[in-house]
């Protein structure tokens, strides 16, 4: 998997590719994100171009809070569609994560 990253400062942004993150792709993207998690304490994943994330998703970036945090890092979520909004707001995942509604905001809230 083939993230587009950018580096502001001592954060990296990653936007996450895709349309989805769900069963099919969540442990390649889990195998494939965990060399820039370790590499970086201040992540923001922008997340504008995911329509649809199921709960092997919601897994897979709730390890990648457990990696960064186990590193005394943070990571920030943006851009958050209203479906995948919803879901996060079901499964209450907006109580775990920090999201903010764009990348500019996540990167000023480090």
């Amino acid at each position: 998997m083939d993230f587009h990253t950018e580096q502001v400062g001592d954060i990296m942004v990653v936007e996450l590719p895709g349309k989805n993150l769900d069963a099919g792709n969540s442990q390649e993207f889990k195998r494939d994100i965990s060399s820039l998690l370790e590499a970086n304490s201040k992540v923001v994943f922008d997340m504008s171009k995911l329509g649809f994330v199921d709960s092997s998703g919601c897994g897979a970036i709730l390890s990648c809070l457990k990696k960064v945090k186990s590193q005394r890092g943070e990571l920030k979520i943006c851009g958050l569609q209203d479906r995948v909004s919803d879901l996060f707001k079901l499964m209450r995942l907006e109580r775990i994560f920090d999201i903010k509604p764009s990348k500019e905001d996540a990167i000023n809230a480090f």
